[in-house]
C-alpha cells in the first residue's frame, strides 16, 4: 500500500502550465491488470488505483499521508527547461536553412 506523492507533468497537448502546481497523491499498483478475455477490457482488483488525491503544496500532501499513516515515497519534479522562441526567428538572415513554403 504504498502511494506516491508528485507533481504531474503537463500534457503535450497543453500549453499553458495548469494542473501542473498542485500535488496528487496516488496508490501503487498492489496487482498487475489482467485482460478480460471476452472485450479485451483491462481490469484490476485493486480498488485503491482508482483513487488520485489532489493538494494544493507538497506539505499538505505529506502531512495527509503521515496522519493517515499511509507510507509514501516523495517525487521532486524537475525543473522544466525553457525555450525562447520568437516568431522573428524565422526570418532571420542568420537562420540554418531558408525559410520556404
Amino acid at each position: 500500500m504504498l502511494a506516491r506523492i508528485f507533481c504531474p507533468a503537463k500534457s503535450a497537448m497543453q500549453s499553458g502550465l495548469a494542473k501542473t502546481r498542485d500535488w496528487v497523491l496516488e496508490f501503487e499498483p498492489a496487482s498487475a491488470r489482467t485482460p478480460d478475455p471476452l472485450t479485451g477490457w483491462t481490469s484490476s482488483s485493486d480498488m485503491r488505483g482508482q483513487v488520485r488525491l489532489s493538494f494544493d503544496s507538497e506539505a499538505e500532501a505529506v502531512a495527509y499521508a503521515q496522519r493517515h499513516g499511509i507510507p509514501f515515497r516523495l517525487m521532486e519534479p524537475k525543473p522544466a527547461k525553457k525555450l525562447l522562441k520568437a516568431y522573428a526567428d524565422n526570418f532571420a538572415i542568420v537562420r540554418r536553412f531558408p525559410w520556404t513554403h
